[in-house]
């Protein structure tokens, strides 16, 4: 009989080896899942114990980054979205973000009309200014780092 310590970290047991074995092809319990067995006071992963060696899967990497990645992914969010604010017209927030192709598009709409078309472009990058800094860091960097949207 062992004893787990599950998810929410909580003390389960006792268990024994045949609903153990249950557990592990239904993926309730993994390798670094803590185990204490019957009449010991030390705690182990599962994937020591040689009975159960057998039967566990590799354990995936984790899938989301960790916060900091995340949030030095996002380090342009904020110049993006205050050049965005303030020259729209010009793109540079779009040259921030990478997006050379439709920076130039913005800057040139705004130079080959002497401005005229510049109220459009400005009304552009001021929205979408407005919409870098409204996004979480993870929904900024899923939306224009990994996605490339370049356009609202």
């Amino acid at each position: 009989m062992y004893k787990i310590i599950g998810t929410d970290g909580r003390p389960y047991g006792p268990v024994s080896v045949e609903e153990m074995r249950r557990w592990i092809a239904e993926n309730r319990v993994n390798a670094q899942t803590p185990v204490q067995m019957e009449g010991s006071q030390e705690w182990k992963p599962l994937g020591s114990f040689s009975e159960f060696a057998s039967g566990l899967k590799a354990v995936p990497p984790p899938i989301a980054p960790p916060p900091s990645a995340v949030a030095s992914r996002a380090s342009n969010k904020i110049p993006a979205g205050v050049c965005g604010i303030l020259l729209g017209s010009l793109g540079i927030h779009k040259f921030i973000l990478g997006y050379t192709g439709a920076g130039l598009v913005m800057l040139l709409v705004t130079i080959l009309t002497c401005g005229i078309a510049g109220v459009v472009t400005h009304i552009i990058g001021l929205i979408e200014g407005i919409i870098y800094l409204c996004k979480s860091d993870e929904e900024f960097v899923r939306t224009y780092v990994d996605g490339r949207k370049e356009w609202f």
